[in-house]
């Protein structure tokens, strides 16, 4: 699974003008399931976004996660985070078959709940609007593969 987090001091997700997920200060996640995934990926990458080290402690460093600084997450499906992009248009064959897509991504915001962090999310295949604040601004990438 494929993962783009970026720190924010808040974050919602609307589909056609009503909002569906907010949060704020913590964690905006974009994530994709990629072919071949399976529950172990998506437990394994909730594991490392809750304890990921990207809140500032008192000295100012990056050393405290989101669960440290009681803070929630936005979680809301990506799947052109699998874009190949060898020519002028991006490919997306990467990406897993719909149904499993949204049966990891569900598995994924259970998982980071169940490791302490509050999730909101948004609708898995929609079109939706995001609207964030990069607070920072801190975006890490996240590959279960990498």
């Amino acid at each position: 699974m494929r993962a783009l987090i970026q720190r924010v001091s808040e974050a919602r997700v609307s589909v056609g003008g009503a909002v569906l997920g907010e949060v704020g200060p913590g964690l905006l996640v974009l994530v994709c399931a990629m072919q071949g995934d399976g529950d172990a990926q998506a437990g394994k990458l909730a594991a490392k976004v809750a304890k990921l080290r990207i809140f500032k402690d008192d000295e100012g460093r990056m050393n405290r996660s989101v669960r440290d600084v009681d803070g929630a997450a936005l979680v809301v499906s990506q799947f052109t985070l699998a874009a190949e992009t060898r020519g002028n248009r991006p490919g997306f064959s990467t990406a897993a078959a719909p149904d499993e897509g949204r049966r990891l991504y569900e598995l994924f915001a259970a998982k980071l709940q169940g490791e302490g962090v509050p999730v909101a999310t948004g609708r898995f295949g929609a079109d939706m609007q995001v609207a964030l604040v990069n607070d920072g601004p801190v975006t890490i990438w996240l590959d279960t593969e990498a």
